[in-house]
This record gives C-alpha cells, structure tokens and sequence, in this order.
C-alpha cells in the first residue's frame, strides 16, 4: 500500500512564493549576438570573441552588450576550459527608462560561467542617484586568485522620444 505524506496546507504557497523569489532575484539571460574566431585550432573549436546581449531584468528601457573571450581547442570543445578573463561591455538607453519604486543601490544583472568551476564574469549594476545614472560593472570573479579584470558602461536616465 503507497501512503502520502501529509503536508501542512501552507506548502504548496510557500514552494510557490519561493520559486518566485528564486526567479525574481535571477539575473538576466542573454541572447547570443554572435562571435568572430579570432585563432584557428587545428582540433578542438577555435577561440573566439562572442558578444551576447541582455537586457536588464529590473529597469525596462536598458540594454546591454558583452564580449567575451572563449577558450577552443579540445577542452573548449568539452566545455572544460577556463575561458580568459577578458571583456568589454556597452550598456545603451533602447527604450524609455522606467525605474522601480525601490532600485538597489547594487544588483547582479547578468551572470555567466567561464569554467567548469569557481569562475564568472558577472555584470553588476549600481545606481548613482546624485547623477541620476545606471553605472554597469563587468567583473571576473574567480573564488580563489580572482582577477581584477573589470570594464565599465554608464546610462544616464533621460527622457525618451519626449516621454
């Protein structure tokens, strides 16, 4: 005979309210824009810059671009290369800019693995409100050895198209 456990009736709310939680607080996902080899590998992909585009989850009017280094060859094939720290990024205004009742002073937008293990290049945004400006930061984070590899994109907020 197959039992069920009981659950208490708030469960179901509470698995809900914490799966919205999970989503909400998810940084963005990027679309892939496109990439240039930029060195032959006789086996194994070829290295290559690739520039992603995303835009950001919580100001609707941003979007931003990255370039990234990837590592080829037969590890980059796998998937287990430890891809360069090197990037770039641009953030431009693309629509009108609606800001949240409440913007964190500091928030990750967008995140991406560039190992198997311990390392990201993560875009955090920081809110000047003296200058009435979005600052993007692009970081390589690494949990041990980090490098301070960074690269910078400001949008100031502004009227749009007389909005």
């Amino acid at each position: 005979m197959i039992t069920t456990a009981h659950r208490s009736p708030g469960w179901t709310g509470t698995a809900t309210v914490c799966l919205a939680l999970v989503v909400w607080a998810t940084p963005a996902l990027a679309e892939q824009v496109g990439c240039v080899t930029t060195e032959w590998k006789l086996v194994g992909a070829n290295h290559r810059v690739c520039v992603e585009s995303f835009a950001d989850p919580k100001v609707p009017g941003v979007t931003c671009h990255v370039s990234q280094a990837k590592t080829g060859g037969v590890s980059g094939s796998f998937g287990l290369a430890q891809d360069p720290s090197q990037f770039s990024l641009a953030c431009r205004q693309t629509g009108p800019i609606t800001l949240p009742a409440k913007l964190a002073k500091e928030a990750t937008v967008f995140s991406e693995d560039t190992s198997v293990l311990f390392k990201e290049t993560r875009v955090v945004r920081m809110w000047d409100e003296a200058n009435k400006t979005l600052i993007y930061l692009a970081i390589s984070r690494k949990l041990i050895d980090g490098a301070p590899a960074n690269s910078i994109s400001t949008v100031p907020v502004m009227p749009w198209g007389g909005r």
